[in-house]
């Protein structure tokens, strides 16, 4: 997570054949470690007077994306009366994951048919606060399949790391084997090609099929870095404000250090 806000730069110019018209979002989870209300997800959150989705919504149609799939479990129908409000159902699709208290590769298997329609995909946790130039720079980053990495990355098993040697993502989890000559955090945004989604959804279904040993979307991901390296590229985020919101800590670290660092 980073607090940082200083500029590196404008992004380049987005190309029609790179960028994604359709964004998955996985909001099915329960958020058992945040210890919210029962019935409230994450995504619904109030930040700053909007729900956190009310704010992926925002960022996403910046950034060009007008479609929007989302994976629920818990409360969904709370959340679909939030897309209910602001009026985005014809935009929004839901895809039901009812073993949502499994694990978030289930939340991802469950997109297959998204992911294999033969189109570039933004994949996206649902439970993070960022500037929505992150988006944008997500969008525009030549590559075939993009990650975002904050080069701050905090020491422990929880961040999700991003490892490289020679420009070169060689490793990606929250327990890497190699990490690399250098390594940062994994924002939990990334863009794959319609051929890089379609590989993903077929490593869900691999490792969904083994069993209850590793149900996180991560290690699916992990699968595709691991079989060919060359497929992926980053995009650095470190100058952009944003957190992931796990932990009370974490939404205390949202309202009081992040949101002021967002465009109102």
């Amino acid at each position: 997570m980073n607090l940082n806000h200083g500029k590196t730069g404008e992004p380049r110019k987005m190309t029609k054949d790179s960028r994604a018209d359709v964004a998955v979002l996985l909001v099915a989870g329960v958020g058992r470690r945040l210890g919210q209300a029962p019935g409230q997800p994450k995504v619904l959150l109030q930040l700053g007077g909007r729900s956190l989705l009310e704010r992926h919504f925002a960022a996403l149609a910046a950034a060009g994306v007008t479609r929007f799939v989302l994976t629920v479990g818990y409360a969904e129908e709370a959340i679909r009366a939030e897309v209910a409000r602001l009026g985005l159902l014809e935009q929004t699709r839901f895809v039901v994951n009812p073993r949502y208290r499994e694990g978030s590769l289930l939340s991802l298997a469950a997109q297959a048919e998204t992911l294999v329609a033969g189109a570039p995909v933004l994949l996206m946790d649902g439970d993070v606060l960022y500037d929505p130039a992150m988006l944008v720079r997500l969008q525009s980053a030549p590559g075939e399949n993009v990650l975002l990495v904050d080069r701050h990355i905090e020491p422990g098993d929880e961040p999700v790391k991003a490892c490289f040697r020679a420009g070169r993502l060689v490793d990606f989890g929250k327990l890497p084997e190699d990490s690399g000559e250098w390594h940062g955090e994994s924002v939990g945004f990334f863009r794959f090609s319609a051929e890089g989604a379609a590989a993903l959804a077929a490593a869900c279904a691999r490792r969904a099929a083994q069993g209850p040993a590793s149900l996180e979307y991560e290690d699916s991901i992990r699968d595709l870095v691991r079989a060919a390296p060359d497929r992926f590229d980053y995009a650095d985020i470190s100058d952009l404000a944003w957190t992931e919101i796990d932990f009370p800590a974490d939404l205390v670290r949202a309202r009081d250090a992040v949101l002021s660092h967002l465009p109102r």
